[in-house]
Formats: structure tokens, C-alpha cells, sequence
């Protein structure tokens, strides 16, 4: 028999390690998850969640592949609304002023910004009708960066920008929220300290937390907003930080 299922979500950037963990906190939730990534099938553990392979930037590009998306969504949802809207996915180019390229700027911006405007624009009726939510997926780095993440940060911050542009385009009618969290355990942030053995314990104890944010809470962070049936929380950017963002680090 068939579980039937009391909202809908669709979630980006599903394959990653915080996507893993949100499709994961929805689905367990009682959500129907739909869940898109550029990779050709989910990690086994998800292999029962309703998935099709989407590439965000190609969405932005070409104004048929992004309907061709919204349809694939729209045959899913079969004519119910759609409760929460996951603007995940994201790319990380690094370099210096030096070295940016073009591409990088132009990949960067289209899969963290751009992608997650035309997403909400797309499917604005099926938000409506179910008094919907977005939740995107920010960045600490939108306020506080380092040395080579000039495209990043930048698009994360513009994300933070694009949610409260859109809590007021969109009023009562679809909430809007943007979190960002620091550090995450991630096999792509251990993957970032392969060569250095004790970093990832150096970065645990600079958070005052003392540890490394774990994505299945964020998840359940990411959950909990979803389900708070108020227009008036719309519009802001909520930290998942560790309490980093209250730290001043004086070389000297």
C-alpha cells in the first residue's frame, strides 16, 4: 500500500552531504520529497525518494530546459501545491582577484543565484496555492569570508539579498528564509583537509561551540522553519554558525 503523503518538497543539490541530510529530515517527516541533483541517481540510501536529474545551470541558459524542469515538477506534484522550496545546490570556484575567470563568475552566480530566483519564479502558482516556503541555503560567507572566495561569497550574499527582495515581491502569500551555516561535516569539507591531518580539529575548536556543525541539524533547523505556519517570519537570514559570527581573530 502506498504511504500517502501530506506535503510536498522539492530539494536541490540532493547528492551532496547537506543535501543527503535535508531530504533525509523532510522525507522522515511525512514529506513527499522531490529531489534534483546533476548526478544520474541518488547514494543508495535514498534510492526510495522521487528523484530526476536536473543541472541548474542549465536552467538559467535555456529558457526550454527550465520549463522542461518546472514540467517534470508540476507531473510529480499532480496538481496539489508545493509547501517547501529548497534552494540548495551550490558550486564552490576558488581563487584569488588574479585569477577569477569569467566562467567561474558566470557558473558561480548562475547555480547559487540565479537558479534559485528562476526556481521561485517558475513555480510561483504551486507556491501560492499551498501557502508555500522557500528556504535558501546561504552561507556564513556571505558575511564573514576568507583569501580566494570572492565568487562565493559574493553569491552568498546576494542570495541573503534575493530573500528579502522576494519576502516583499511575495508578501503574505510564500514565505521566504535564508540560513547560512559555518562549517558543516561534509565529505566535500573533509575532503578540503586531505593534506592536513589536525585542520579539521583546528577549525572545531576556533567555533565556540568547540565542534563542526553537523547537517543532519541544520536539517531538522531547515525542517522546523518550513513547519511554522507564520507570515511573519518571512524575510530574514537565520545563522547555523557555532556562534563564529561573534568571532574577531587578531593575528597578533
Amino acid at each position: 500500500m502506498t504511504r500517502k503523503r501530506r506535503a510536498t518538497a522539492l530539494i536541490t543539490g540532493a547528492a551532496g552531504g547537506i543535501g543527503r541530510a535535508l531530504v533525509t529530515a523532510f522525507h522522515g517527516a511525512d514529506y513527499h520529497v522531490i529531489a534534483t541533483d546533476r548526478v544520474v541517481t541518488l547514494p543508495a540510501d535514498l534510492n526510495d525518494i522521487d528523484y530526476f536529474r536536473a543541472d541548474l545551470a542549465e536552467l538559467v541558459a535555456d529558457p526550454s530546459k527550465a520549463e522542461h524542469l518546472f514540467d517534470a515538477v508540476r507531473q510529480r506534484l499532480a496538481g496539489k501545491g508545493l509547501k517547501v522550496l529548497v534552494n540548495n545546490a551550490a558550486i564552490q570556484i576558488l581563487g584569488d582577484t588574479a585569477s577569477l575567470s569569467r566562467a567561474a563568475w558566470h557558473a558561480t552566480l548562475d547555480v547559487n543565484l540565479l537558479a534559485p530566483f528562476f526556481l521561485v519564479q517558475g513555480l510561483l502558482p504551486e507556491l501560492e496555492s499551498a501557502c508555500g516556503c522557500v528556504l535558501n541555503i546561504g552561507s556564513i560567507h556571505a558575511r564573514l569570508s576568507k583569501h580566494r572566495f570572492a565568487a562565493y561569497a559574493t553569491s552568498k550574499a546576494a542570495l541573503g539579498a534575493l530573500t528579502r527582495a522576494l519576502a516583499l515581491d511575495l508578501g503574505g502569500r510564500v514565505r521566504v528564509l535564508n540560513l547560512e551555516p559555518a562549517a558543516i561535516a561534509t565529505e566535500m569539507l573533509a575532503a578540503g583537509f586531505a593534506d592536513d591531518s589536525g585542520g579539521l580539529a583546528r577549525l572545531a575548536a576556533y567555533h565556540p561551540s568547540g565542534s563542526i556543525g553537523d547537517p543532519a541539524d541544520l536539517a531538522r533547523l531547515a525542517l522546523a522553519l518550513a513547519e511554522i505556519d507564520s507570515p511573519f517570519l518571512t524575510g530574514t537570514s537565520i545563522g547555523f554558525d557555532g556562534g563564529i559570527a561573534g568571532c574577531l581573530h587578531d593575528p597578533g
